[in-house]
């Protein structure tokens, strides 16, 4: 893979990992659109670790003082945190391991991908309705242990290309009451171990893949990854401080149509 590309391929993941657009949706459609072949499931959850370090370096201070919570008062909402972050993870370690046969095929169609865009496209602009139809919402201190497996269940939705880990989370979030900016802080915590585990477990399956010559590839599409990712996050969290999901929701839609439009008229395969 040409170092250009690998750059490209980073800057994208990094801008949409976190951004409910999904980055998988856009790792498959930019190779098509530059006459590349798909880098594949293995090559994207390894530079995905680029935005794991930018979700650690973002809130390494919250990282550093959840352990310690954990400890010293393992009952405050910091102490309890890393517990339901945990239980919010298992639903997605089981299902990716359940689904990996079709997450790595059949549902990388770019059909697929499109249908995605534009469903949960129209299911952000209805749970933004929701959310702006409350005159209160619940403080991220009061979420649940059944509160962190719902909005778990929610994440292993994002196996599906298209769908995007963080649009489900957030909508989830929302749709149990929390604000707009702690339901996209509990969605970038939750995306942590999940990203991870998938990163370090499809590494040795880039490998083998890519061969040897990929580590350039991969090197360069992490780091760029890295930094795009950084920036999003610190945008996102800001953004919807004071802004809703509708700009979103309509991009998604506007892409999953002209997807199928591209597909329609063979422009991409």
């Amino acid at each position: 893979m040409a170092l250009w590309f690998a750059a490209l391929l980073g800057l994208v993941q990094g801008l949409t990992e976190f951004i409910p657009v999904s980055s998988t949706a856009h790792l498959r459609i930019v190779p098509s659109l530059f006459g590349q072949p798909d880098p594949g499931a293995a090559y994207t959850a390894v530079i995905q670790l680029g935005t794991l370090l930018a979700v650690l370096a973002y809130f390494a201070k919250d990282l550093v003082n959840l352990p310690v919570a954990m400890v010293r008062d393992p009952g405050s909402p910091d102490g309890r945190l890393p517990w339901l972050l945990a239980a919010g993870t298992v639903p997605i370690v089981i299902a990716g391991l359940a689904l990996k046969k079709h997450i790595e095929g059949d549902l990388r169609s770019l059909y697929v991908i499109a249908a995605a865009l534009v469903g949960v496209g129209i299911v952000l602009i209805i749970v933004d309705r929701i959310a702006n139809g409350r005159t209160e919402h619940r403080p991220l201190a009061q979420i649940t242990f059944t509160d962190a497996m719902v909005v778990g269940l929610a994440q292993t939705l994002a196996l599906v290309p298209g769908v995007s880990r963080s649009g489900a989370t957030i909508c989830m979030a929302l749709l149990l009451g929390f604000s707009r900016s702690d339901s996209a802080r509990f969605s970038f915590l939750l995306s942590i171990p999940a990203i991870a585990g998938a990163g370090i477990f499809e590494a040795r399956e880039a490998f083998r893949v890519l061969g040897r010559d990929a580590l350039p590839a991969l090197a360069m599409g992490t780091g760029v990854a890295f930094i795009s990712g950084y920036a999003a996050i610190a945008w996102l969290i800001k953004w919807l401080g004071s802004h809703d999901l509708i700009g979103f929701a309509i991009y998604r839609i506007i892409a999953g149509l002209a997807v199928l439009g591209a597909l329609a008229s063979r422009l991409i395969q």
